[in-house]
């Protein structure tokens, strides 16, 4: 089968996305001159690729399906792409206004004290706005080379503000903070000034050229609710590992805090793995979706199915193997083959709660995709609280507990919506499709 368009340069912008993620912790340690000082910088990453995805995932998901269904039709875009602009607008105005009010509790108990890293999140959260936004315009108006450009020229900005700032001299936590927080926007004022961020014109029966039809609210927000819900809770089970080792750390265990965060992304290979595969195979269960074969679908979820298991059996056992001499030779930080193979294991069985979630959301489930991403939270939670004393232990049990919740809940989900005979649902398949950070 044919490659679906835009499969080549998202898969290769993924890739260089993940490269850049593992050296900017590399180039970031140094420049600040260790990891003790490093870790509230890791702290801020995490907490950024918890909230930022997690709210503005769902709108630039939206805005795809919405924006291909007006081309798909011959409408014009315009009046999508205002409505969504506006939501993300109250968006960043509601997140950002609660960030404040719990600032002295984020500023003492997450930055031990660092007021410009509170700064800094909140920068971070409004910079990725308009960064999920582009990417729903091109994605939705089959620009998947400027999509590409957003998600993978990021890193690497990302990295280039670093060095430029350790030439400078300055070490500073929170001007790399402010480092993280410019990065997205580089790539959209270049793909703005390309013009890729253009809205695509209505021509009529008699030649005239408009905006288009007006969008009511129901046309860009059908299931916007259910995808944030579940769009927050899935980040922040994703996140949850460094955030959490970050709050229950005492202060002789700071370093633990940088050392874990490299294990987790070390583990997350497989996951980035696994979305350039998906950018390959979702499309196809797209198009079968829009010819009703719910055979056909079955038989590529299956195939789709063992794709995961295969990639998370060789992360976990790469992990094991081979993940402490990687962790020493990329980060010159040490940990054990034990810890790394929970983490891959955690990130692998989050991989297949990931893939049937996307299965259960073109099947029109909504509602039961934030429902599962909602237990594994509350197990996530539960489990870390009573699991161990260990302060690694205790994460790793809650991390894959909860993977494991939420896989067997979208299996249950997905079973019954087949049984049920539900046909798939193509503007859903966009959603599910949408590759995460």
């Amino acid at each position: 089968m044919p490659l679906p368009d835009g499969t080549i340069p998202v898969g290769i912008s993924l890739l260089i996305a993940g490269v850049a993620t593992y050296a900017f912790l590399k180039v970031g340690t140094i420049a600040v001159g260790g990891e003790d000082e490093f870790a509230p910088i890791v702290s801020l990453w995490f907490a950024t690729f918890a909230l930022a995805p997690g709210f503005f995932l769902p709108l630039e998901q939206e805005l795809g399906r919405a924006l291909a269904h007006r081309r798909a039709i011959g409408d014009g875009t315009s009046p999508v792409i205002r409505k969504v602009v506006q939501l993300g607008a109250t968006l960043v105005a509601i997140v950002v206004l609660a960030i404040i009010v719990t600032s002295p509790l984020i500023a003492t108990n997450y930055f031990d004290g660092d007021w410009w890293m509170v700064l800094a999140l909140i920068g971070t959260f409004v910079a990725y706005a308009p960064a999920h936004l582009a990417r729903g315009v091109c994605s939705g108006s089959g620009r998947f080379r400027d999509y590409a450009v957003i998600m993978g020229s990021d890193g690497v900005i990302r990295i280039l503000l670093c060095i430029a700032l350790a030439v400078i001299g300055i070490r500073a936590a929170g001007a790399y903070g402010f480092a993280i927080a410019a990065s997205p926007l580089f790539a959209v004022g270049y793909v703005w000034r390309r013009g890729a961020l253009r809205a695509i014109p209505r021509t009529n029966d008699t030649g005239t050229i408009d905006q288009g039809s007006d969008a009511s609210w129901n046309e860009v927000t059908p299931n916007l609710g259910w995808l944030l819900l579940g769009s927050v809770f899935a980040a922040s089970l994703l996140n949850a590992g460094p955030i959490t080792m970050t709050l229950l750390a005492a202060d002789n265990e700071k370093d633990f805090v940088t050392t874990f965060s490299y294990g987790v992304l070390l583990a997350r290979v497989p996951l980035f793995l696994f979305q350039a595969v998906q950018a390959a195979l979702l499309p196809g269960l797209s198009r079968l979706a829009a010819r009703g074969e719910l055979v056909e679908f079955r038989a590529g979820m299956k195939r789709l199915a063992i794709v995961v298991v295969g990639v998370g059996f060789v992360g976990t056992a790469g992990a094991f193997l081979l993940g402490p001499f990687a962790i020493e030779l990329v980060y010159d930080a040490e940990l054990g083959g034990r810890t790394l193979a929970a983490l891959a294991l955690a990130s692998g069985v989050y991989m297949m709660a990931l893939a049937l979630g996307q299965a259960v959301i073109a099947l029109k489930g909504h509602a039961l995709v934030a429902f599962g991403w909602g237990l594994g939270v509350a197990t996530f939670v539960v489990v870390t609280w009573l699991s161990s004393d260990d302060l690694f232990r205790r994460i790793e049990y809650g991390l894959f507990a909860s993977s494991v919740v939420a896989m067997v809940a979208f299996g249950i989900a997905l079973k019954s919506k087949l049984d049920a005979g539900v046909n798939p649902d193509p503007d859903s398949l966009v959603e599910a499709a949408t590759p995460r950070k």
